[in-house]
C-alpha cells in the first residue's frame, strides 16, 4: 500500500490530505472523511484499511483553512474548555456553501488520479462528516454511487440547510449507522431521517448499533467498540461493492447552490 501526501486546489486555497493506492493498479475511488478530530494516526489506519479492501482512498483535511494536521488536541477530550473553543473555531468556516465547494474539488481530484478506475465512487463520513458525505453525494451525483455515515450528527434537523433536504439530488445508495444516546442524532432525528428516506425512494439502510456510542468506530475514541466497529466495516465494504459495477451516470452536475 502506497501512502502519498497530496494537495488539492479549492476556492479557498489548498487542501492537503493523503491518498492510499495500490502500486500499478486502478481501483474504485473512495473518499474517507475524518471525524471532528481530523487527520491523525487512527484515521490514517482506517483509510489504509479501507484501501486494502480494494480501493484507492482519498482522505482530505476538512480543516485545511487552519493549516495542516494536527489542528486539535484530540487526546485532551471534548470536555476540555480549550478543546471546546477550538472546535467552535474549526467548525465556523464550514458553511454548507464551503463544504459543498470543497466536495466538488476533492471528487474531481480523485477522479483525475491514475490509480482510480473509471467507474463510480464512494464516500464515507464519521461524526460531523456524515452530513458532509451526503452533501458530497448531492454535489456530484454523476460520480458518487455510494455514501455512508457512521455516528453522524445533525443529519436531519429543522434547519433549512439540513443535509436530509438534499436527498432529491442524490443518486447514490446510502447507509446510515447510528449511535445510541447520541445528542447529535437523537431518536426523533433518526425518525425524521427515516421518513425522508422513505419519501425519497432511493436505495438506503438506516439502523442503530446496539450498545455503540458516538465515536464507536474510531480506534482512539474512548467509546471505541471493537465488535460493532467490525460490523460497521463489513457494512461499509458491502455498500462500496456496488461502485465496482455502477458506471458514472450522465447526470448534469448541479450548480453550487446550497440548501
Amino acid at each position: 500500500m502506497i501512502e502519498e501526501q497530496i494537495e488539492i486546489r479549492t476556492a479557498d486555497g489548498t487542501m492537503d490530505g493523503f491518498l492510499y493506492r495500490h502500486e500499478g493498479e486502478s481501483r474504485p475511488g473512495v473518499i474517507h472523511l475524518t471525524d471532528i478530530g481530523g487527520i491523525r494516526s487512527s484515521q490514517k489506519a482506517m483509510a489504509s484499511r479501507l484501501a486494502a479492501a480494494g480501493y484507492t482512498v482519498l482522505m482530505p483535511n476538512p480543516f485545511y483553512r487552519f493549516g495542516k494536521p494536527p489542528v486539535i488536541d484530540f487526546a485532551a477530550g471534548f470536555e476540555n474548555e480549550e478543546v471546546k473553543k477550538r472546535l467552535a473555531e474549526l467548525r465556523g468556516p464550514l458553511t454548507p456553501e464551503a463544504v459543498q465547494s470543497d466536495a466538488g474539488a476533492y471528487v474531481d481530484f480523485l477522479a483525475g488520479q491514475e490509480g482510480v478506475s473509471p467507474g463510480g465512487m464512494g464516500v464515507v463520513g464519521y461524526c460531523f462528516t456524515g452530513g458532509v458525505a451526503l452533501r458530497t453525494a448531492a454535489v456530484r451525483p454523476d460520480r458518487i454511487m455510494a455514501a455512508a455515515s457512521f455516528h453522524g450528527g445533525g443529519l436531519a434537523t429543522d434547519a433549512p440547510t439540513s443535509p436530509h433536504l438534499l436527498l432529491p439530488r442524490i443518486q447514490a445508495r446510502l447507509y446510515f449507522g447510528h449511535a445510541v444516546e447520541d445528542r447529535g442524532m437523537p431518536p426523533e432525528a433518526i425518525d425524521r431521517l427515516d421518513q425522508a428516506l422513505a419519501a425519497w425512494g432511493g436505495r438506503s439502510e438506516s439502523e442503530v448499533y446496539d450498545g455503540a456510542r458516538h465515536g464507536w468506530t474510531v480506534p482512539d475514541s474512548p467509546v471505541f467498540n471493537g465488535p460493532q466497529a467490525e460490523r460497521a466495516f463489513a457494512k461499509l465494504t458491502g455498500l462500496f461493492a456496488v461502485i465496482e459495477y455502477d458506471a458514472p451516470r450522465d447526470i448534469p452536475v448541479p450548480l453550487r447552490e446550497t440548501i
